[in-house]
């Protein structure tokens, strides 16, 4: 069993807020997050399998590749994720929120069994693991 990984960069806007709470309760609950920010994000995807005896890859990183930029980097690129993202609507897009959405994201568009990990950056000192069961 191997393990690749490829990364992808997106920068997105965004804010913590919880929409049943007032303006009152988000800022204290939330402080300077609860105004409008962004963030460079950089993404690992991890996947695991073993290499195919005739091409001897786990899977051809260009398709790894075409798969991040259509389902994460074309959705969240330079977009506001509370605003122009379904996916906050209810909830807070925290980096642990947000890797958690991009893993379902994954899990649907990549062979079965294969996604490992989705590491997700928010900034070069803070990143959140999602980490698949082993099989």
């Amino acid at each position: 069993m191997l393990r690749i990984t490829r990364a992808a960069e997106f920068c997105s806007s965004l804010r913590y807020w919880d929409p049943a709470l007032s303006a009152a309760a988000n800022q204290r609950r939330f402080g300077r997050c609860a105004s409008q920010h962004g963030h460079n994000y950089r993404l690992e995807v991890t996947l695991r399998g073993v290499p195919d005896p005739a091409t001897g890859m786990v899977m051809d990183l260009k398709d790894l590749k075409e798969i991040l930029e259509r389902e994460v980097v074309a959705r969240f690129d330079h977009r506001d994720l509370n605003g122009d993202t379904p996916y906050f609507a209810k909830q807070v897009p925290t980096p642990e929120n947000l890797a958690q959405v991009i893993r379902d994201l994954l899990i649907q568009a990549l062979p079965a069994g294969m996604l490992d990990r989705v590491r997700l950056y928010q900034d070069e000192d803070l990143w959140v693991d999602v980490l698949e069961e082993a099989l």
